[in-house]
């Protein structure tokens, strides 16, 4: 299983990558692996205050439906229109193809996520 340990990650198998106060998010290789074929992405619009652990948006595989939780509060100021065309990208490359990215607001918030080692640890 791959698990990048420059990333951060929640619970709910989203990761997020901070690059100054922008944070991307994503889902994790183990989240796509479990949904299959994923089919569609449906993403907020740019400019939705979004708050941690509220959900965010849905991945849709060939096997179920997924609600996309926020491991991070802050307003959406970026979507990956790709995924719109492509929802496939997730999974060829759960890493390099983020959902959206969002401002951080509250630094604090980065301390509840978990690093690559618990990550692993809860996935066994």
């Amino acid at each position: 299983m791959n698990i990048p340990t420059t990333l951060r990650y929640s619970k709910d198998h989203e990761w997020v990558r901070l690059e100054g106060n922008t944070a991307y998010i994503g889902i994790t290789d183990y989240a796509q692996n479990a949904l299959g074929d994923i089919v569609f992405v449906e993403l907020p619009p740019v400019g939705t205050a979004l708050h941690m652990g509220g959900v965010f948006g849905v991945v849709e595989s060939v096997k179920a439906a997924s609600d996309l939780y926020c491991p991070l509060s802050g307003p959406v100021i970026a979507v990956n229109t790709a995924l719109m065309d492509d929802p496939g990208l997730l999974n060829r490359d759960a890493y390099a193809n983020w959902l959206i990215a969002v401002d951080l607001k509250d630094s604090q918030e980065l301390e509840q996520l978990l690093d690559a080692h618990a990550y692993q640890a809860i996935l066994e």
